[in-house]
């Protein structure tokens, strides 16, 4: 019979490792490089450790406590008969809630519900409102009676209030810092807010009845603290007027509930949602409240969604997902992966719900509670996110409150800079949007929507007061922008613009950096027309050259100064010692038959020291208007400006201004 403590007799064998030990390794391979290389930075400037020890403790946060959590299917469809069908296809096929957007709202990317009495009793017919089915409203400015048309479609059915599940979502605040303007100023409409609270309280709606809403932070760019003080700072706001208005403040914090986006960075989306609870503690604590587990809904991030290559969409959507979960969220909404291409079909509609069910009946996430809690990482940026939002929410109060914030631009203007640095992120390739940015498919085959035109809206009010707006925005965008314009020149032309490959040596020197090419240029739509290269003398094996990346600095997650990369080593830039000559006679004939007048130089750094120039010249001649070369120049950079080459593409360099400059010489039209 087998001894059972073998296993933990076998791990006695090897010696306790120390974090010195690990350094001790890790110096080894950095090669008197400062340990700081490895240390990566989010947009906050939290510092992201290469390791981790575990929490000194693990106190799981008050949260959805090893409970599932609610499956909300998005109905926007602006045809009523339309949108009803879809509702109870997906409660009968998993869902277990419905979250209601109408035309307007944060959340409604240009579609929605119309906000008419009629429209929301066609909607919901056959919704049974009393069977533990939620709603959960993500009204607009427009959506004013919503809230009176459910009370009497509820009273039509002989329905009490109590008896159905609904969270009204009035965000005001929300709305104005989306929109860029309200119909009055916060402190006139205060009051009128916590009338309206009190009113469906007294009607006998359980609530919650206000909305916390990040997303409108979140979709414009924003940081994690950025979300989470606009978050706290807008709660604080509606607890404020509610007390005023007469609403204890015990009753008043469970008529609040929070909505975040998440998003695909894991761990930064679990610790956000982790610190929400933790700052709305901190508040209740502030106001001598015993803390109470706050209601906190999640949707997957709109920012992050593509056009180009939706599938990827689905990836992280689930990523998204599984990080509101296993953050504690309450309640779970996925964006179909077509959302950004139009209103999605049953199939992206069926892979959304089917992603939730998926995580909760075959993962088991929902049992157990909040799984971060002992991490080292998670810990520390849930503790690093909640000191960064504190502060923040401090310069808003100091400010005079989130409304005062947003009459003055402050939140807008940090939400900006921390956009602009995203966009310049995502412009230079270091935040990878994979299938748009990295590894697009130029060729992909259209995916399929439904043919619904975006609803049309009323005129804002002529007296409205005015604010900057937080613009919603998806990061891929610009690079999809190239995309159409490459799509409307094949359908004009039967062709695409193109490029052509000039790859010199073996396939182990410029494999690499084709590959890497080809990236670059697809991701704009710019056709990659490509070779085996030109080479009349193979390399003896013993002499060729090692592949080599597209270039020496890798970019890591988080890290923003592309500029930091090392220089190559002295092995991988010393000259070639064998020698494999380009036959330029075969490299002409293919690029005129290519029918392209740019070229890009493709290789390693040893063919270039040895052909590029050569390379270059006889492009030239050979008619190439523009030369690219793919990698950095060093000192070469005289010598192959001299020869024709114009511009150097490498990882880290500005993808979209060169994409751009490219579709301006080849005069697509944007």
């Amino acid at each position: 019979m087998s001894d059972p403590n073998s296993e933990l007799k076998l791990a006695l064998d090897f010696s306790a490792a120390t974090r010195e030990d690990w350094r001790k390794l890790v110096d080894g391979v950095l090669k008197g490089r400062p340990f700081e290389k490895l240390v990566s930075k989010t947009y906050d400037e939290l510092r992201i450790e290469p390791l981790y020890s575990p929490a000194a403790y693990a106190r799981p946060l008050a949260g959805r406590m090893a409970a599932s959590w609610q499956i909300l299917q998005r109905i926007e469809h602006p045809d009523a008969a339309a949108a009803n069908a879809q509702a109870l296809q997906d409660l009968e096929n998993g869902a277990t809630g419905l979250s209601l957007v109408f035309g307007g709202a944060v959340g409604s990317y240009d579609h929605g519900i119309a906000a008419s009495e009629d429209a929301l009793a066609r909607v919901l017919d056959g919704v049974h409102l009393d069977a533990g089915i939620v709603l959960e409203l993500d009204l607009s400015p427009f959506a004013k009676k919503v809230a009176g048309d459910i009370g009497g479609l509820l009273q039509g059915r002989g329905l009490a209030a109590a008896s159905a599940e609904i969270r009204f979502g009035f965000d005001p605040l929300g709305a104005m810092a989306h929109n860029g303007w309200t119909p009055l100023r916060w402190k006139d409409m205060a009051p009128l807010f916590a009338t309206l609270i009190a009113d469906l309280a007294g009607a006998g709606f359980k609530g919650p009845f206000a909305a916390a809403d990040a997303r409108p932070v979140h979709a414009a760019g924003g940081s994690e603290a950025q979300e989470l003080a606009f978050a706290l700072a807008v709660a604080v706001t509606y607890l404020r007027a509610m007390e005023k208005g007469g609403i204890a403040l015990d009753t008043a914090r469970r008529m609040i509930f929070f909505r975040l986006a998440a998003d695909a960075d894991q761990f930064l989306s679990i610790a956000k949602f982790r610190a929400l609870r933790k700052l709305w503690m901190r508040v209740e604590e502030a106001c001598e409240l015993t803390p109470a587990s706050a209601f906190v809904a999640a949707e997957t991030a709109w920012r992050m969604m593509t056009r180009r290559d939706p599938h990827v969409n689905i990836l992280r959507t689930t990523m998204a997902a599984f990080s509101a979960a296993l953050g504690g969220a309450n309640a779970i909404t996925v964006l179909p992966f077509t959302a950004a291409l139009g209103l999605p079909d049953p199939f992206a509609r069926r892979l959304a719900r089917n992603t939730q069910l998926l995580l909760m009946e075959e993962a088991h996430i929902a049992k157990v509670t909040d799984p971060g809690a002992g991490s080292g990482a998670i810990e520390d940026l849930t503790l690093q996110l909640c000191h960064a939002a504190w502060q923040l929410f401090q310069e808003i109060e100091r400010a005079g409150g989130a409304a005062a914030a947003l009459e003055s631009s402050l939140l807008q203007d940090k939400v900006a800079a921390i956009r602009a640095e995203r966009e310049s992120a995502v412009a230079h390739r270091t935040d990878v949007l994979t299938g748009t940015t990295e590894f697009p498919n130029i060729a992909e085959a259209p995916v399929s929507v439904l043919d619904a035109a975006p609803i049309s809206l009323p005129p804002p009010p002529p007296n409205r007061i005015e604010v900057k707006p937080l613009p919603c925005v998806r990061l891929a965008e610009p690079f999809e922008r190239l995309r159409d314009a490459s799509d409307r020149m094949l359908a004009a032309s039967g062709s695409r613009p193109k490029i052509f490959l000039a790859n010199l040596g073996h396939p182990s020197d410029f494999v690499a950096r084709a590959r890497f090419a080809k990236n670059f240029f697809e991701s704009g739509g710019i056709e990659v027309v490509t070779n085996d290269g030109f080479a009349v003398s193979p390399l003896p094996v013993g002499e060729r050259s090692a592949p080599q990346a597209p270039d020496e600095g890798v970019s890591r997650p988080h890290d923003r100064n592309p500029s930091s990369a090392p220089p190559p080593s002295a092995v991988d830039r010393a000259p070639a010692t064998g020698e494999v000559k380009t036959n330029f006679a075969a490299l002409v004939a293919a690029f005129k038959a290519s029918g392209t007048k740019l070229a890009c130089l493709c290789s390693a750094d040893q063919v270039y020291a040895r052909e590029a120039l050569d390379a270059a010249k006889t492009l030239v001649r050979a008619g190439a208007s523009h030369i690219y070369l793919a990698g950095r120049p060093y000192e070469q950079e005289p010598s192959l400006r001299k020869a024709g080459v114009q511009t150097f593409i490498y990882a880290g360099c500005d993808a979209l201004a060169t994409l751009q400059t490219a579709h301006d010489m080849l005069a697509i039209k944007a």
